[in-house]
């Protein structure tokens, strides 16, 4: 693979405030856009991910967001737009907010629905993404835990990756042998497909077995920490990133533990770490 990758290196997934009445926030939007921005490191955001309720906001509060992050930013680095719906044909409308919006590409969720087939019909996974790709801008698939069910296997995702808008995947499979797995049949397209590690409490073992960087929640918090790691994996200074992994380890305040069939939980309990970790940071980084 000689060509350039379109995404790589830290990539956090903010997220968002709310005002007492649940509108967004802007004011605090703002400045928490800005913090992740100016850290050294951070080479693109992604914006109505699961760190952000993507799942609470409207489609007009989902543009409203991508168009605050764009302006915020102004070129400082790419945004990226989650595209988080059940359904296909709705998929394909939010893919065309998103490029219409101005992102730089869209992170593109699979539904629920294909905890019942998809694995045993991996041309339900193939037809959904061929019907977004035609709307013609690059996309990050996300690759979900094996356990929820709506995980791909390395097979399916190999055949995604041909796909030439496909330009990145999320690996969230928490699962260090399933990483590696697919890992691998992502190296074996041949495509410049970035591998972004979403592994939250054990990034440092990703980027170990191999990453183009990571996109996290986790990161909306502890970017410039995920940035050094990543930045002394790269040069090999692995003592360098074992003090940066302590680090970032002794400020989580959970440890999520993967239940079979209890997705929700692992996404929760990261979810409290998340907000809590942002609170105690917010006095030293002004937001």
């Amino acid at each position: 693979m000689t060509q350039p990758l379109t995404f790589s290196g830290i990539m956090p997934a903010n997220i968002m405030p709310f005002s007492a009445d649940l509108s967004i926030d802007e004011r605090a939007y703002r400045a928490h856009l800005r913090w992740l921005a100016d850290t050294r490191g951070v080479t693109g955001i992604v914006v109505n991910g699961h760190a952000a309720e993507v799942a609470s906001l409207t489609r007009e509060e989902r543009r409203r967001a991508l168009a605050i992050a764009l302006d915020e930013v102004a070129g400082a680095c790419p945004i990226v737009a989650g595209v988080y719906t059940d359904g296909t044909a709705e998929a394909v409308e939010l893919a065309r907010d998103a490029k219409a919006g101005g992102a730089a590409g869209i992170l593109l969720f699979p539904p629920t629905l294909f905890m019942w087939g998809a694995q045993q019909k991996p041309d339900m996974v193939l037809r959904h993404y061929s019907e977004v790709a035609a709307v013609g801008i690059p996309i990050v698939a996300f690759e979900y835990p094996p356990s929820s069910g709506i995980g791909y296997s390395p097979e399916t995702l190999a055949k995604v990756a041909q796909i030439p808008q496909v330009v990145a995947v999320k690996d969230w499979s928490n699962d260090i042998i399933a990483y590696e797995r697919n890992l691998r049949a992502l190296r074996g397209t041949g495509r410049p497909v970035a591998m972004l590690s979403s592994f939250t409490m054990s990034l440092m073992a990703s980027f170990l077995v191999g990453a183009d960087g990571a996109i996290s929640g986790m990161g909306s918090v502890t970017a410039d920490l995920q940035a050094e790691l990543f930045e002394a994996v790269q040069k090999g200074d692995l003592d360098g990133a074992r003090r940066w992994l302590e680090y970032s380890e002794r400020l989580c305040v959970t440890r999520p533990t993967i239940l079979q069939g209890a997705q929700h939980e692992l996404l929760e309990e990261t979810m409290i770490a998340v907000r809590a970790d942002l609170d105690r940071r917010a006095a030293t980084r002004g937001f």
